[in-house]
């Protein structure tokens, strides 16, 4: 979705073509709107009063995460607040001058903290092994403790659609867990919220948003540059599979909201060995295999007056954000 247009090309097809470009371009930000609303809405993410820490790695994830909760803040009809934090891990050639000189042009506050764990992280791990899981520990728990001191009521990280599914087959082709990342979840001091309001953006279409608004995007060094990671893996499968069968990954990644524990193995989430039958017709009993029929969706409130706040935002940000 690049602004080039052939010199080739006379006026009127120029201009068409910025026409169409313009048009792309439109529905890409009202899509990737729309789908942060939504993931935002479904899993009650950002509430009024809020002081939201985003955390930005210098990334096309994290600058879009941050460019779209902008947009959102400023047609919300709560009040919160956001605040930017990057993590200096003094990588060798870290360009440390790039997000202080972006975020200052934006009028965003944020906090630059500086921490040397890639010392740390190469000292440990042998050379050619996978760095993240030490890397990832390290950075939360220095990320929890500048969530305390910035007073952040929420922690927003910008893993999209596409993480949650990779992490999803890793731990399942891995770890032998149905497990991924949650859209929200409590932290393991009990003292943090952290949100992943990307859950249901793809990443093609982040890839776009950054060529369109042109992120000044700083690679990683560290973990990004390792071939041999589970997760690049995960990746060129789900790739493969959204080339070979359209579709198939929507629905892996739908079936991950619409668990049946009663049709799994679980023994902890189905009482399985107390189940017996009562003679009572059960919704969840043979029939959960059957196809369901889609339903018409629910109307929609109208925007009455006297509408509470709550439900008005839930309401924004599952069905406004984009307009």
């Amino acid at each position: 979705m690049n602004a080039i247009v052939s010199p080739g090309l006379n006026a009127a097809d120029a201009g068409r073509a910025r026409l169409k470009l313009e048009r792309e371009r439109n529905k890409l930000e009202k899509r990737l709107m729309r789908e942060t609303g939504r993931a935002i809405a479904d899993f009650n993410m950002i509430e009024a009063g809020d002081r939201v820490m985003v955390c930005l790695s210098g990334g096309k994830d994290s600058y879009g995460m941050l460019d779209l909760l902008l947009k959102l803040r400023e047609r919300a009809p709560i009040d919160f607040d956001i605040v930017a934090v990057n993590l200096d891990q003094k990588q060798p050639g870290f360009p440390d001058d790039v997000l202080p000189r972006y975020l200052s042009g934006l009028g965003v506050p944020f906090h630059i903290e500086t921490q040397d764990t890639y010392s740390i992280v190469t000292r440990l791990i042998p050379e050619g092994k996978t760095m993240c899981s030490l890397c990832s520990r390290l950075r939360r728990g220095i990320l929890y403790r500048v969530a305390d001191e910035l007073k952040a009521t929420k922690i927003a990280l910008g893993h999209h659609r596409d993480d949650i599914l990779a992490t999803f087959f890793m731990n399942m082709f891995y770890g032998g867990q149905l497990k991924s990342m949650p859209a929200k979840l409590v932290s393991d001091d009990g003292r943090h919220t952290v949100i992943r309001p990307l859950a249901y953006v793809k990443e093609d279409d982040l890839i776009a948003y950054a060529q369109w608004k042109d992120f000044p995007i700083i690679p990683c060094n560290l973990c990004g540059s390792q071939e041999n990671l589970k997760r690049k893996e995960a990746g060129r499968l789900i790739d493969e599979w959204e080339r070979a069968f359209p579709g198939r990954i929507e629905n892996i990644f739908n079936a991950l909201s619409r668990v049946t524990p009663s049709h799994l193995l679980d023994r902890g989430l189905f009482d399985f060995a107390n189940l017996r039958p009562t003679g009572v017709p059960d919704p969840q009993g043979d029939t959960a295999f059957d196809p369901v029929d889609p339903q018409p969706a629910a109307a929609r409130c109208g925007d009455e007056t006297d509408e509470p706040l709550a439900e008005r935002t839930v309401r924004f940000f599952r069905d406004g954000a984009a307009h």
